[in-house]
């Protein structure tokens, strides 16, 4: 029979799950490293243009604030862990300018849209228009 060393790893195996959370540290926003504070978040939360920066700050206020950790939240926002997780995590690293939403605008469209200027009327309507090809008469 083979035994395992877990003092390798620096981890004891353990049957309590008390003493498994003890250890577990939670993911929070760190606002100090940004000078600001859970209740800025909540202002902004209520205060940005745009729903999904909205739900981005009160996600930052809810779990800086201790009200509820990145899973619960996620799970009460009906979003993946991982992506609320991720919020926190660009928070940390780029601040709250990083989670200001920003449309990526989609896919170009095929044809530009036309301006005013473009757009004047036909000298003629468009069933009396020729649809032949002059250099192609002759063929």
């Amino acid at each position: 029979m083979k035994t395992r060393n877990f003092a390798l790893c620096g981890k004891l195996p353990t049957d309590s799950k008390d003493k498994r959370k003890e250890s577990v540290s939670m993911v929070r926003p760190d606002f100090a490293k940004w000078g600001q504070s859970p209740e800025e978040m909540r202002r902004w939360s209520v205060e940005a243009t745009h729903q999904r920066s909205r739900e981005r700050f009160q996600s930052l206020y809810m779990i800086g604030s201790g009200q509820k950790s990145a899973t619960q939240w996620a799970q009460e926002i009906d979003r993946q862990p991982r992506t609320v997780l991720g919020w926190i995590h660009q928070y940390n690293e780029q601040g709250s300018d990083s989670l200001v939403y920003q449309a990526s605008g989609g896919r170009t469209p095929f044809l530009p849209k036309r301006s005013k200027r473009a757009s004047l009327p036909l000298s003629r309507p468009v069933n009396q228009l020729s649809m032949s090809y002059p250099d192609m008469a002759g063929r």
